[in-house]
């Protein structure tokens, strides 16, 4: 602008047509300028306040951007002011020529590296301040500015923005100081021994204060104990914690302490204790401040004589047995072996089986996957095995083995393998040839589809193209050697199976047409399907369960539990679980699989397992028997039945399992007013991360009548209230509660008698298939229960009245109830010809039954108004 009103001066003397010229230039100039948009954008992620202690180190950032057109560049600084309302003093800056500028008082800590200011990224700068001082305290905040060079090569300011302060606030070091301590009381230790970290804090005042410390080794954390004193396990470490390998704890005011017995090989090296103060707000909440790492300690382990090995990869088919070897050597004591397996979604490695030293198997808590199996062939050699391998099985698995003396663990050792599990499209081959693709009327035609590679049980269907897009079914050949015509095909195909090369798994499925016509002109095709052990099965079991409804026996006598089997399929296999049912939880007690082989639940105590035994009987029949009863056998008893059927390729598989639901009783009668609790129980053997389950809640008046969504909890956590108006007043005192993994108990608060009627519980399950979609598997739902509400009430008898005055049709009477705020809530509304009973305008159903809330005022009025003396209104009810 300057510029240009001084070439206006310049020319003054010229034409008028020049200064016209001159002031258009001008006007065009300040037009221009107005096009610069302010899009200059400062913002920090820092909070409003921090708090740290003299000494600590801090990091801030900021980010800076700007979306001007034209070429500009950007200056940026901290600034640290007194407080929020005063300007700061520039701490360090960046100039427009990209030049590091310390603030002054700030030179000699720049210099000596104790302040910096990085740009990482294309908007972000990172402030660090190391070996904070108690003049750094004050209202720290960053600025930006943008600049555009004119044509004469000189600079200007167009924009300028700051970010939010943050309030730095720097404690004085004697009065926050923590220090930390650690130590091992033997820091050469045999394997098995007990190894022992001790750590200590100390400050000012150290009876006010929280804390929180943790163990760390390799930069992992094994433990730590919280402010509460609340323990936590890293995920590498939680199995030894729940084995009791792993306990550490507070043990004094100052005094933490960390044990590993029996110590392993793996863990000997460096162990830190690291300690945070935590401030404790007004509301509970906990928030920590800088922490504390003072001394580590080397501990140092001989090696054991033990050594384990196992084969670095493996590979494996899709729906092949899986085997893993581990070998062991220079054992001088019993052995146990736990096998863990660490997958892509779960980076913590997980039990899967163990196998004691006593040889007794016992898969993980709450797992009854039948597929796997831990065996010890031989004295040196441990194997696992997977009877159909998945995708899902891919991953690292890790085979635990531990030595022992006199009941004692005293050592063990690891050894790792990765499992690759190859896809079933990557080896399964399926083609289609005809040996005769143009055919007279009448000749015989052949048609062959050629499976290879593939030795699981497998559907094969046969279809037809025609003039629509949707192909018609020849025929489906069953994995159990069933074949299903559909229509008349019969009649014009045949079919013919060719075990073409055993070695590689390759079949024939010859299709003959008789004698061809043009009806079986088209475009043909073979399909094959395989079923995995995840996936549900084409075959269809009609396995029928029966056990005596209820047993009542005397102490210390012997009782028989019996489960009886009826199924039309033969060449079966069952294997049978018993469950205790006890306090809505359902616990396995005795296991028997399909080839007869026991295993207890993990909860059975060794005398309990003593008095257990489980035998077969024609029918079959399985008997559970408990010898000298005791109290504590009280409970609801479950058999659970898993059939097992030998296919063509002479492979058992199992059928899936549907759901099953234990409930309330049918039949339920309480006080109106009262809480109540409506129990439905799940038990299902799929226990997979993959597998979640749905809830709905429904509702009918009568057993006759629709049922009507009152809740419902899906798949996914999402808790919803289907609307529906019959059941309003019903929703909004309902509450869903899901205590364990298998219970989903609805809860109605004050019941009403309008909430007599019948609830079913129905349960969903859901399982993501490899593309990561919810597919529905099973749903149940439980035989309904009967809810009754019964109505104490005290009848009151009214004086009655008696009005002068002819009724007619069009006149009304009705009875009124006064209630609070002088509202007219309508009680019955009499005609000459017809009367109706209502209940706050709405018609009730019992008619004549009082209800306790009819309590108060009641008076009757009559249409068109005619005056009620006061004499006339009813006595209090």
């Amino acid at each position: 602008m300057v510029k240009c009103m001084f070439l206006c001066l310049c020319v003054r003397s010229l034409c008028e047509i020049c200064i016209q010229m001159c002031f258009l230039m001008l006007h065009l100039l300040l037009c221009d300028s107005r096009l610069i948009d302010n899009s200059l954008s400062v913002s920090s992620p820092a909070p409003a306040s921090l708090t740290q202690t003299e000494g600590d180190s801090v990091d801030f950032t900021c980010e800076v951007s700007s979306n001007t057109v034209q070429h500009t560049h950007l200056s940026f600084a901290w600034f640290l002011g007194a407080n929020t309302e005063a300007a700061g003093r520039p701490l360090i800056s960046m100039d427009k020529d990209f030049r590091l500028i310390p603030g002054p008082g700030f030179e000699e800590r720049y210099k000596a590296g104790l302040i910096r200011l990085d740009k990482i990224g294309e908007v972000t700068y990172k402030l660090k301040m190391s070996h904070l001082e108690l003049s750094d305290q004050g209202a720290l905040y960053c600025e930006a500015q943008e600049w555009i060079q004119d044509p004469d090569r000189t600079w200007y300011s167009i924009a300028k923005k700051a970010a939010e302060k943050t309030i730095l606030t720097v404690k004085p070091k004697d009065s926050e100081s923590l220090v930390v301590t650690v130590s091992v009381p033997q820091s050469n230790l045999q394997e098995g021994q007990r190894l022992t970290v001790s750590c200590a804090v100390d400050t000012q005042n150290l009876k006010e204060k929280f804390f929180s410390l943790a163990w760390l080794r390799g930069g992992v954390e094994l433990a730590r104990v919280g402010p509460t004193g609340v323990l936590t396990v890293g995920p590498d470490y939680s199995s030894r914690e729940r084995e009791g390998e792993l306990r550490a704890a507070r043990i004094g005011e100052r005094d933490y302490s960390l044990i590993l017995q029996p110590v392993r090989t793996s863990d000997q090296g460096a162990y830190v204790c690291r300690a945070w103060p935590e401030e404790r707000s007004s509301t509970g909440d906990f928030t920590q401040g800088s922490g504390r790492t003072k001394q580590t300690a080397i501990t140092m382990f001989p090696i054991s004589g033990l050594q384990v090995e196992m084969a670095n990869n493996k590979s494996v088919k899709e729906g092949n047995k899986l085997e893993l070897s581990c070998r062991v050597s220079g054992v001088t004591g019993q052995l146990s072996v736990t096998w863990q397996r660490q997958s892509a979604s779960n980076p913590s490695f997980s039990d899967l089986i163990r196998l004691d030293q006593d040889g007794v198997m016992a898969k993980a808590e709450g797992s009854l996957d039948v597929s796997v199996r831990a065996l010890r062939p031989a004295p040196d050699l441990f194997s696992l095995e997977l009877e159909e391998a998945t995708q899902a099985d891919d991953g690292v698995y890790q085979c635990v083995v531990s030595e022992w003396k006199t009941n004692n663990k005293a050592s063990s050792q690891v050894a790792t393998s990765t499992v690759s599990v190859t896809s079933l499209e990557s080896f399964v081959r399926v083609s289609l040839t005809g040996r005769y693709n143009q055919a007279a009327e009448g000749q015989e035609v052949e048609l062959i589809c050629r499976v290879k590679g593939l030795s699981l049980p497998r559907t094969l269907t046969w279809s037809i193209r025609r003039d629509s897009p949707t192909p018609d079914t020849i025929l489906t050949l069953y994995s159990s050697g069933a074949i299903s015509w559909f229509g008349d095909q019969q009649q014009r195909y045949q079919l013919k199976i060719e075990n073409k090369n055993p070695q590689q798994n390759e079949m024939w499925y010859h299709l003959i047409i008789k004698s061809a016509s043009k009806s079986e002109a088209g475009k043909y095709q073979c399909s094959v399907s395989v079923v995995l052990e995840q996936a549900p099965r084409k075959l269809k079991s009609d396995l029928i369960l029966t056990m005596a409804p209820s047993i009542r026996a005397n102490t210390n006598a012997d009782i028989e539990l019996k489960c009886s089997v009826s199924s039309s399929l033969l060449m079966s296999r069952y294997a049978v679980t018993w469950l205790l049912g006890k306090q809505a939880e359902n616990k396995m007690i005795v296991r028997s699989d399909q080839d007869a082989f026991l295993t207890f639940g993990p909860e059975v105590e060794p005398s309990l397992r003593q008095r257990l035994s489980v035998t077969r009987t024609e029918g079959p029949s399985f008997i559970l028997t408990i010898r000298n009863a005791r109290s504590s056998d009280i409970g609801v008893y479950m058999c659970e039945v898993v059939q097992w059927q030998l296919d063509t390729s002479q492979q058992w598989h199992q059928f899936p399992l549907d759901l099953h639901l234990n409930t309330t009783a049918p039949v339920l009668t309480v006080k109106e007013g009262d809480d109540v609790e409506l129990t439905c129980s799940l038990f299902s053997e799929v226990n997979s991360p993959s597998v979640f389950y749905k809830v709905i809640w429904l509702y009918s008046e009568h057993i006759e009548s629709g049922k009507i969504p009152l809740v419902e909890l899906d798949h996914t956590g999402l808790l919803t209230y289907p609307t529906h108006e019959e059941v309003l007043y019903l929703q909004e005192r309902l509450r869903l509660e899901r205590s364990t993994q298998s219970s989903f108990n609805l809860g109605i608060r004050t019941v009403h008698e309008e909430d007599s009627g019948m609830y079913v519980c129905r349960v969903e399950q859901y399982q993501l298939d490899r593309d990561g979609q919810w597919q529905q598997k099973a749903s149940k739902e439980m035989s309904p229960v009967l809810l009754q509400v019964n109505v104490t009430v005290n009848i009151f008898t009214f004086n009655s009245t008696r009005i002068n005055d002819r009724i007619v049709d069009t006149k009304l009477i009705e009875w009124i109830n006064l209630s609070v705020g002088e509202l007219h809530l309508c009680i019955f509304s009499p005609h000459r010809k017809q009367s109706s009973y209502c209940k706050y305008r709405h018609r009730v159903q019992h008619q004549h039954c009082p209800e306790p809330h009819y309590s108060l005022h009641h008076f009757c009025t009559v249409e068109p108004p005619v005056r009620v003396p006061d004499h006339m209104a009813l006595a209090k009810g």
